[in-house]
């Protein structure tokens, strides 16, 4: 099995991050004091992390949901917004990631009177402090924002608009998000048809909550990525001689070769599957659906990029000519401009692994 450290040491993409989903303990309870936010159940960083966890971990998505009160509740002025991010970009590139799409509802951020321009202006700028950190501890990273609307709220157009507006500083792709019963995207066609005439990227929370109907619409408005799509093995069958048939939404999904931001400890949490080791990443990564591995809530869910790899390790024996796979499988579905992602290819991705086999090799070697 793969160590840790090694996981740690290779380059990583991340495609499906939730910046409300992944602020520090400590940092929840500094700014919840600096700006008098009094909902927290105990100020103890430690307690406090294992409480939202727990709140987390129960087999339900709305009630997953329900624990982002506390951190959403602490990012409602801009100082503390922009600190969020900038501890954000760290966190990514002490974990070996080189690039990130991290995503934000805007809306959620608004209570305390800042507007919506102004709120992705501060995750901009932590964003940008954190990248002139990293980069100066060695770690340098590309982090870019994805401008989310909450499907159970009626300002998707609004936030359409605001992502336009930011396109050229750092804003590459819209998401809905939020409950994917009862609440169909659909009725934001508007947003999106101004999004995809306006030719800007689209991933779309879909097959997570819900199944097949959920990822169906959202590729028909659009969506180029789908956030988890982890329900599109409902579409697949699998005879008792092990071969897989493949319904016709599941085959478009993989001959269009739509990605799947598969986020697994958290749909673990949701009460999708059990454990890791019934996670459908295995099916779907031998029939070479384009898979992508993220984090979704890092403190919701425990976990780092490093982590989810090591867990899929364990449970599927990846190694790292699979992890390699996965990662570029990430960077080629990432909403960056073409060149920048093959530089990323060429001259980080592929010679990080590259080292790491040699190093393997020569322990190997040593040892024999």
């Amino acid at each position: 099995m793969l160590p840790l450290e090694v996981i740690r040491r290779a380059p990583k993409i991340l495609l499906h991050d939730h910046l409300d989903g992944g602020l520090r303990p400590a940092t929840i309870v500094e700014l919840a004091r600096e700006v008098g936010y009094r909902g927290l159940p105990t100020t103890d960083p430690d307690d406090l992390a294992a409480w939202i966890r727990r709140g987390a971990d129960r087999k339900s998505l709305e009630l997953y949901l329900e624990t982002f009160a506390h951190t959403v509740g602490v990012m409602q002025e801009r100082d503390a917004i922009a600190r969020v991010a900038a501890e954000c970009v760290e966190d990514l590139a002490a974990d070996g990631i080189v690039y990130a799409e991290v995503r934000h509802a805007p809306e959620l951020s608004t209570a305390g009177g800042l507007s919506l321009d102004e709120v992705v202006e501060a995750i901009l700028d932590g964003f940008r402090i954190g990248s002139e950190r990293a980069a100066t501890a060695g770690r340098p990273i590309v982090v870019r924002f994805l401008a989310v609307a909450m499907r159970q709220e009626n300002r998707a157009l609004e936030v359409a608009e605001l992502a336009l507006r930011h396109r050229d500083e750092g804003v590459v792709g819209f998401d809905i998000a939020g409950p994917e019963a009862g609440y169909p995207p659909g009725r934001f066609a508007d947003a999106f048809r101004l999004l995809t005439h306006a030719s800007f990227h689209l991933t779309l929370h879909a097959g997570e909550g819900y199944g097949l109907p959920s990822i169906r619409e959202a590729l028909d408005l659009g969506a180029e990525r789908l956030g988890h799509g982890v329900r599109i093995v409902d579409d697949i069958s699998v005879d008792a001689d092990g071969r897989a048939r493949l319904g016709r939404l599941a085959a478009y999904v993989r001959d269009r070769r739509i990605p799947l931001e598969l986020c697994p400890t958290s749909n673990v949490h949701t009460g999708l599957v059990d454990s890791i080791a019934d996670y459908p990443v295995d099916l779907l990564r031998r029939l070479r659906f384009r898979v992508t591995v993220n984090t979704d809530n890092r403190l919701m869910s425990n976990v780092t990029l490093s982590s989810e790899f090591q867990a899929l390790d364990e449970a599927f024996g990846i190694g790292l000519g699979e992890m390699e796979w996965l990662t570029i499988n990430a960077l080629k579905s990432a909403f960056a401009p073409f060149d920048e992602r093959l530089r990323l290819i060429n001259e980080v991705v592929k010679p990080g692994y590259a080292r790491l086999r040699a190093e393997e090799s020569r322990v190997v070697a040593a040892g024999s």
